[in-house]
């Protein structure tokens, strides 16, 4: 099946759900949901919804739960908008990805505020570097002298 029919189906299955779960669910379960994408099989059997919800885990657990259950009403109004031979057996998964980059823009605001911890592990890293430089001059010391295939003289000649 040709990959732009399925982003076209995708698309439209995504919107669907966002509309249903906004407008047309009353259940208290099912609060600060939004719909981030939906992925949908070759075959237009089986459908991902993937959401984020605002919360603690208990909560989003919850409302991960009454959105699952309530996939068969998610579907019939997606009956109602696409006519195509298969409709997708439709899941819903929490995305992580607002709440990972979230929790990294954090540590980057406090990597920033905190320049003297910086400043620290910039100065330990030149340190490193200078320790690793005088191990590599020790050892081009070494190379030089056997370089001169064993012969005493001509290590005294090149000094």
């Amino acid at each position: 099946m040709k990959t732009h029919r399925v982003a076209r189906i995708a698309e439209v299955i995504r919107e669907v759900a966002s509309e249903t779960i906004l407008f047309k669910m009353s259940d208290p379960r099912i609060s600060m949901v939004t719909v981030l994408r939906a992925e949908v099989s070759g075959d237009l059997q089986h459908g991902k919804i993937y959401v984020s919800v605002m919360g603690d885990d208990e909560h989003q657990k919850e409302t991960l739960n009454a959105l699952n259950g309530a996939a068969g009403f998610v579907q019939s109004q997606l009956a109602d908008r696409m006519k195509t031979r298969f409709l997708p057996v439709l899941t819903f998964v929490l995305d992580q990805g607002i709440k990972k980059s979230l929790e990294i823009s954090k540590l980057i605001q406090e990597a920033l505020s905190n320049p003297s911890k910086l400043a620290d592990s910039d100065q330990i890293k030149e340190e490193e570097d200078e320790e690793e430089d005088e191990d590599d001059e020790e050892t081009d010391d070494d190379v030089e002298q056997e370089d001169s295939d064993g012969d005493p003289s001509a290590v005294i000649k090149e000094e």
